[in-house]
């Protein structure tokens, strides 16, 4: 979660556990609102189980999140609230699975979709099962925070899953003791042993043959197939474009501006025109896209008025937005409301833009 401008992937990180951090924060006397508006975010996208936010920003947010709370066990306190829905499709996939084993084999393979900044190595050690947890990248301060709640965070799901504590599981970590962990010790599910090499989770053989208690084998085929379907999604659009999308979509304010974007992912506003045009696409047109997604989200699910959903797309006036929203789609915002008409398509690049 290093902040970075380098071409290696952001695949970002779900808004959803943003939110819930944010939750927790609220717990703990922050104003979590007035801090994800510093860092650009919008606090009512973060809701979302589809969006995704940038790696840096949520860097950014995390790190103040730790400063402002004056709470270093706060990656502990994130793994006890994350329940096995809020991990989208592969939460329900991991529920439905008939055995505890099952259940690991389908985090380890759909990582990417929840921590794209971790991986998972397995391996036997006699009589136990070894999964060792490391990072892709450089998490700096944030390396503690990131391996206390996947860790910790993977101890909680395993009581979820079974029913109680999992018998004999042992997570391990690197590096001493941290004075915080006094307070947490006696609410986990498990044994903790730190100064050890790596970072792992460490289960008996026996034990992964556990039945899963919510096992529904024909929502395990449908989440799974989910999941193949979202990984082949994230891992096929992992272009600079679509970062650049990531960091607009949930920008307070919106829309952002070509400088405000740049600074976010770490580059000047000329490097972030011309890789863009690499990839035949401008900073322009990924705003209008997300115009008109938002567009159809806010008529379609919200009573706002026109004048409303302008200001926050926005634009100076509803007038504005009517006549760009029927450019996109050849339908007046009424009318789309009213279900006679579908967006045609995205936006082209072509005489979209209208004074905001």
């Amino acid at each position: 979660m290093s902040a970075s401008g380098s071409t290696s992937p952001d695949f970002g990180l779900p808004a959803i556990y943003l939110h819930v951090l944010a939750e927790l924060l609220r717990s703990l006397g922050v104003d979590e609102q007035s801090l994800m508006l510093r860092v650009g975010l919008d606090p009512s996208r973060m809701k979302s189980t589809d969006l995704r936010v940038s790696l840096p920003q949520a860097s950014e947010f995390v790190t103040r999140a730790m400063i402002e709370s004056g709470e270093p066990g706060l990656g502990v306190m994130l793994a006890r609230e994350m329940k096995l829905p809020l991990h989208g499709a592969l939460g329900v996939a991991v529920m439905s699975s008939r055995t505890l084993k099952e259940a690991l084999d389908l985090m380890t393979r759909y990582l990417l979709l929840r921590a794209p900044h971790l991986e998972i190595s397995h391996r036997h050690e006699g009589d136990k099962e070894i999964l060792s947890i490391f990072s892709r990248v450089d998490l700096g301060p944030l390396h503690v925070f990131t391996m206390d709640a996947m860790l910790y965070g993977c101890a909680v799901m395993g009581s979820q899953l079974t029913g109680g504590a999992v018998p004999g599981t042992e997570i391990r970590r690197r590096g001493p003791k941290p004075g915080y962990f006094r307070y947490f010790a006696a609410d986990l599910p498990c044994k903790v042993v730190y100064d050890c090499p790596e970072d792992a989770i460490v289960i008996p053989s026996r034990d992964l043959e556990l039945p899963i208690r919510f096992t529904d084998n024909q929502l395990a085929e449908v989440s799974r197939a989910q999941c193949e379907e979202a990984l082949q999604h994230l891992t096929e659009d992992a272009g600079f474009a679509c970062r650049v999308r990531r960091v607009i979509e949930t920008s307070y304010p919106f829309p952002p501006k070509l400088a405000r974007v740049a600074g976010t992912l770490f580059v000047s506003e000329r490097t972030l025109k011309r890789r863009l045009q690499e990839e035949e696409a401008s900073f322009q047109h990924l705003v209008d896209q997300v115009r008109l997604d938002r567009a159809g989200e806010l008529l379609a699910n919200t009573s706002m008025t026109l004048s409303q959903i302008a200001d926050a797309l926005g634009y100076a006036d509803a007038a504005n937005f009517t006549r760009a929203f029927k450019r996109w789609t050849g339908a007046s915002p009424s009318q789309f409301r009213a279900g006679s008409h579908k967006p045609k398509s995205a936006p082209t690049s072509e005489g979209l833009s209208v004074s905001a």
